[in-house]
C-alpha cells in the first residue's frame, strides 16, 4: 500500500507546484484520488520535494497499481488514457475557476492569459508532452524558405485488444464529435477519447458563442483550436473571415486560420465549424510578396501574390477594408472557372472552389492570406486534381489542410520506420528484388536519390533523406496549388486577378 500512497502524494505535490491545486483543496483532492482508486485508508507518505517536468511517470505508476488490483480490464492505451485523465481531474480546478483565472489575466494582457492557460493545459497532461516528445521534427531549406517536417508518433496505434473491444461497444452520439463543448470533463469510452482533464475558455466572436482550447497533440507552439458552441458544419463565407479578424483583434499575438469547407481540400473534421491558431512563425508568414496587385476599389489595402508553392493572395490594411477586399475575392473565386488550367467552379450543382484563409496582425494593421483551393477530381487524378498526385503518395496521401498549407508537413508514423529501412537500402545499394515488398512504393524516389547523390554513406544518409523529404513536400504543395508555378500558371493567376479587379470596378 505504501507504493500507491507515495504515488498519490507525489501527484498532489506536483499539482500544487504547477498551480493546479490550492493548499485548501489538498484534502479534498486526496480523497477524490482515494475514491477513484477504491481505497478507504490513507497513510502519510514521504516524498522528495523535486519538481516534476510531467506527471506521466507518477500517473503510469498509479495506473500500473490499479491494473494489478484488477481495476483495469485490458491495460491497453485507450483504457489507460481514461484512467490518466480521470486521476488528473482529481487534482485540477473546476472549469469556472479556470475561466475566472483566465479572464483575470486577460484583462491585464491577452498574452499573459494564453501563456497561463497553455501552461495549465500542459501541467494537466491534457497536452500530452511526453508523447509529443516522441515525434520526429526537423527543418528543411527550400526555395520557399525553411519548411517544417514532422512525423507524427504521438498518437499510438490501437492494439488487437482495443480493436476487439471496439466491436463490442455500442455506438453513441454523445458528444457528437471530438470538438463539441460536451467533451469538457467527459470520461471517454473505447470509441471516444478521454477528456476528464479537459478545460475550455468561452470567447465571443461577432456576438456569437465560441470556445478556445489547445490541441492535445500540438504540432507547433501554442497550437490552439477555436470552435463554435453549435455543432454545425464548416462553412466558408464572409462571416468566417470576419470571425478570424475579430479573433486576432482580441488575441493580437496569435495567428488563426480556417480549413477549407470542402472534402479533399478541407481538414479532417468538417462536421464542426472550427479554426486553428497559435504562436508560431510558419514559413508562409515569412514569405515575401513577389507581385503586387492593384486594387483600385480598396486603396488602403496592400495586396500581392505570395512567393509560395500554392496560390496565395495577401491582403494587409485596416480591418474593415481587408475584410471587404477578402470577401470580394472569395466570392469572385467561388464562381470562377478557367478550363485552360482545369479549374471548374461547379460540376452541375456541386461546388469546387473555396479558400483556406489565415489571419494575423502586422502592428496596427490586419493581414489575411487567401489560399485558393479547388477539390475537383478526374479519372487521371481520382484523389484530386489539386492534391498530391499518386507518385507522391509514398510520402503524403492525406488532405493538405491548414497546417500543411502554411508550411508544416504532418507525415504518417509509418515513415519513421520506412526511412530507417531506406537508409539501409541506400547505403548498401540493395537490389529491388531484395527489398521488402511494402517498400516498393519508394523505389523510384530512391533511384532519383542515388542519381543525385553518388556518394551516400551511413554518416550522411539520414541528412540526405530528411532533405529529400522536404523537397518532396514542396512538390506536394505545388500539386495542391490551383495555379502552377510555371509561366502558364502565373498567367492564369493574373487573369483571375484581372477578372476580380474588373468585377470590383463594375460594381463600384
Amino acid at each position: 500500500m505504501e507504493r500507491i500512497w507515495t504515488a498519490i502524494e507525489q501527484l498532489i505535490r506536483y499539482a500544487e507546484q504547477r498551480g493546479l491545486l490550492a493548499p485548501e483543496d489538498v484534502v479534498y483532492a486526496r480523497n477524490r484520488l482515494l475514491a477513484t482508486l477504491r481505497l478507504t485508508e490513507w497513510q502519510p507518505a514521504e516524498v522528495k520535494d523535486v519538481p516534476l517536468a510531467s506527471p506521466a511517470p507518477v500517473l503510469d505508476a498509479m495506473i500500473d497499481w490499479a491494473y494489478e488490483q484488477g481495476l483495469l480490464e485490458t491495460n491497453t492505451t485507450t483504457e489507460r488514457d481514461i484512467w490518466d485523465a480521470r486521476l488528473m481531474d482529481c487534482v485540477m480546478p473546476r472549469p469556472s475557476e479556470v475561466i475566472r483565472a483566465f479572464y483575470e489575466r486577460y484583462r491585464r494582457d491577452p498574452q499573459e492569459a494564453t501563456d497561463w492557460f497553455y501552461s495549465l493545459s500542459q501541467a494537466s497532461n491534457y497536452i500530452q508532452t511526453a508523447r509529443i516528445a516522441n515525434n520526429q521534427h526537423w527543418k528543411v531549406s527550400t526555395i520557399y524558405g525553411e519548411l517544417d517536417i514532422t512525423i507524427n508518433l504521438a498518437k499510438p496505434e490501437k492494439d488487437p485488444k482495443e480493436i476487439a473491444k471496439l466491436k463490442e461497444m455500442p455506438s453513441s452520439s454523445y458528444p457528437k464529435c471530438v470538438l463539441c463543448k460536451e467533451n469538457e470533463g467527459y470520461e471517454g469510452t473505447w470509441r471516444h477519447p478521454a477528456r476528464s482533464n479537459h478545460r475550455v475558455i468561452p470567447i465571443t466572436l461577432l456576438d456569437e458563442q465560441w470556445y478556445f482550447q489547445y490541441s492535445p497533440y500540438v504540432y507547433y507552439h501554442e497550437h490552439c483550436i477555436v470552435f463554435s458552441a453549435e455543432h454545425v458544419p464548416m462553412k466558408m463565407e464572409r462571416k468566417t473571415l470576419e470571425r478570424l479578424l475579430d479573433f486576432v483583434e482580441k488575441f493580437p499575438h496569435y495567428f488563426i486560420g480556417s480549413n477549407a469547407d470542402l472534402p479533399i481540400v478541407g481538414g479532417s473534421i468538417l462536421v464542426h465549424d472550427h479554426f486553428q491558431g497559435g504562436r508560431y512563425p510558419f514559413a508562409m508568414e515569412k514569405a515575401e510578396i513577389e507581385e503586387c496587385i492593384p486594387l483600385p476599389s480598396f486603396p488602403s489595402v496592400t495586396a500581392g501574390i505570395v512567393r509560395w508553392p500554392m496560390s496565395v493572395i495577401r491582403l494587409t490594411g485596416p480591418k474593415e477594408d481587408v475584410l471587404d477586399a477578402a470577401a470580394f475575392l472569395y466570392e469572385t473565386w467561388r464562381t470562377y472557372s478557367d478550363p485552360s488550367v482545369e479549374i471548374m467552379a461547379y460540376s452541375g450543382d456541386v461546388p469546387h472552389n473555396t479558400i483556406t484563409p489565415i489571419a494575423r496582425r502586422r502592428g496596427d494593421l490586419f493581414e489575411l492570406d487567401i489560399v485558393l483551393r479547388n477539390n475537383r477530381t478526374s479519372a487521371e487524378h481520382p484523389y484530386g486534381i489539386f492534391h498530391p498526385h499518386e507518385e507522391l503518395h509514398h510520402i503524403k496521401k492525406e488532405n493538405i489542410g491548414l497546417i500543411e498549407v502554411m508550411g508544416l508537413a504532418v507525415l504518417p508514423a509509418r515513415l519513421a520506420v520506412e526511412l530507417e529501412t531506406l537508409a539501409d537500402y541506400l547505403v548498401h545499394r540493395t537490389k529491388k528484388e531484395d527489398w521488402d515488398e511494402s517498400m516498393h512504393k519508394h523505389w523510384d524516389w530512391c533511384e532519383a536519390i542515388h542519381s543525385a547523390y553518388p556518394d551516400i554513406t551511413k554518416d550522411n544518409v539520414h541528412d540526405i533523406l530528411r532533405h529529400e523529404v522536404g523537397q518532396r513536400f514542396v512538390t506536394v504543395l505545388e500539386h495542391a496549388g490551383v495555379f502552377k508555378r510555371d509561366k502558364r500558371g502565373k498567367d492564369a493567376f493574373r487573369r483571375f486577378l484581372q477578372h476580380a479587379v474588373e468585377r470590383m470596378s463594375s460594381l463600384v
